[in-house]
């Protein structure tokens, strides 16, 4: 089935490359060079565009914004990155911001397209149920609220306490703890059920319009009179600019919604829950935060402990949101979850907490091929567990010699690659002349004085021409320049653009 794909990649050659390999297959694609005309093409196809594909290892780096900015514009569409070899944090990071899959160059087509099958599987699943990154609808209860934790314990028993009463609710935690969900069920739990429950993300929206969203103005009620008679969760409440705490702090002391088109007054009968994944007391002290709003709103403060700080509920969260996938694709049975898995994703710590996990499960789930779910089914949180298990860090080892001398680390890890790709695995630098014969970069001359910078930049050029085969993409990305830089001092250094490796070094 043609599907129409987002391409977002600021190398030319590989948008062209990419984009017949994609077409080839039967697929629409859209190109963007940049991630701003990226997002724009996004903002006007939103509803077309099935997947979309972006390079995280472009000079400046993948802004941690675009990919939740992406899942605001539509939370449905599946967001895949892909990245330079060694790059893994990179990658990691795009994951715990929501990416659906990461790819490490070099990409075969094969991989290529098996991922955005796979993506456009998750999305089409998505279209004819759930959207996996979408807050949940509908009632909800404390029932509903996994608390097999002492932790999520003290949040219900918090929760249903706050139900009772009228008092602002300050609900504290990391993203994705379930701070919705917490609020979707104080709310259910007090006599305000029938009444709307009306959700307001500060992040979500621009700060020039946050006023007009929660307010209103003279075309429209804001969220504050849609939540008349119920309840108004505002989520990020550290966000909302100056102005808009100023009239936030208007209603929580007369219960009054101030217009300023046309200039009146309307009575507001809404109970506040707020939510923060900031430490309020620190904004207060920076002046991002009224202090007196502060003390106005924190009245009844729940704090939801993140997710690797319970590890007690997740076998409990994997169940119920196994049999709950299960039932929206219309299984003919609830999946089953192998203790592997389930031993797999208890030892993880879930940076994104429960929405992280949820995701996970949802996109194992859509993408299951037998009547269970094992550790395959996981490929990327197993990656990242037994990565960490089999990996020590520098903190673990006792300071060496190399550490202490910045310039005698960079050469040894310079020779080590060069070693590994040479096949020799002798790392020793002589002299000056050793530069040419190990590619290890030596950076005083026979003298003892320190080289020229251009002498030093030319070796290292003709260097990552050797190590990465010519691919001058490559080779331009690991130097931090532009691909038109990169032929400028190739031409400087008389160095073949056509044929760069004859001139490596």
């Amino acid at each position: 089935m043609t599907a129409q794909i987002l391409l977002i990649d600021e190398d030319a050659a590989e948008r062209r490359s990419m984009k017949a390999g994609i077409e080839a297959h039967g697929h629409i694609v859209h190109l963007a060079e940049t991630v701003h005309a990226g997002i724009e093409l996004f903002r006007r196809h939103r509803d077309a565009i099935g997947v979309v594909l972006i390079d995280a290892g472009s000079t400046e780096g993948l802004d941690p914004t675009v990919i939740p900015l992406l899942g605001q514009i539509n939370p449905a569409v599946p967001v895949i990155v892909w990245t330079a070899e060694g790059a893994t944090e990179t990658a990691l990071n795009a994951v715990r911001a929501g990416a659906f899959d990461f790819l490490v160059k070099p990409i075969t087509q094969e991989r290529l397209i098996g991922a955005i099958d796979s993506a456009l599987k998750i999305h089409r699943s998505s279209l004819q149920g759930r959207t996996p990154r979408r807050a949940r609808s509908g009632s909800v209860s404390f029932a509903d609220v996994v608390a097999a934790s002492s932790a999520m314990s003290r949040v219900v028993e918090l929760g249903r306490r706050a139900a009772q009463s009228m008092i602002p609710v300050m609900l504290e935690g990391e993203a994705g703890v379930g701070k919705e969900l917490v609020a979707r069920a104080i709310h259910a739990a007090s006599d305000r059920s029938s009444r709307p429950f009306v959700a307001v993300n500060c992040n979500g929206i621009s700060p020039s319009l946050i006023e007009d969203v929660l307010f209103g103005n003279e075309t429209h009620p804001g969220k504050v009179m849609e939540a008349d008679g119920g309840t108004l969760f505002i989520e990020e409440i550290s966000e909302l600019p100056p102005a808009g705490q100023v009239r936030l702090l208007e209603i929580a002391q007369t219960g009054e919604v101030h217009r300023s088109a046309p200039q009146r007054s309307v009575k507001a009968n809404v109970r506040l829950i707020l939510a923060t994944n900031k430490d309020l007391i620190e904004e207060v002290k920076a002046g991002r935060f009224r202090e007196d709003l502060y003390y106005r709103l924190n009245v009844f403060p729940v704090t939801i402990a993140s997710l690797r700080r319970r590890k007690e509920d997740i076998p409990h969260l994997i169940r119920a949101f196994v049999e709950r996938f299960s039932l929206e694709q219309r299984l003919p049975r609830t999946l089953q979850i192998e203790p592997s898995a389930l031993a797999l994703l208890t030892s993880f710590d879930w940076p994104g907490n429960t929405r992280q996990l949820e995701n996970a499960i949802f996109r194992a789930v859509v993408l299951a091929e037998g009547g269970s779910l094992g550790e395959l089914d996981f490929p990327q949180i197993a990656a990242q567990v037994h990565g960490h298990r089999g990996s020590t860090t520098a903190m673990d080892q006792p300071p060496s010699a190399l550490e202490q001398n910045p310039i005698a680390k960079v050469q040894a890890v310079l020779a080590e690659r060069a070693a590994a790709f040479s096949g020799n695995h002798s790392n020793s630098a002589t002299g000056y002349g050793a530069s040419a014969q190990n590619n290890v970069i030596v950076s005083t001359d026979e003298a003892g004085n320190v080289r020229k910078l251009a002498e030093i930049e030319e070796e290292l050029i003709r260097f990552a021409l050797k190590f990465y085969r010519g691919q001058m993409s490559q080779v331009a990305r690991k130097l931090g320049i532009g691909r038109s830089t990169l032929y400028r001092k190739l031409k400087d250094y008389g160095i073949d653009p056509d044929d760069p490796q004859k001139d490596a070094a």
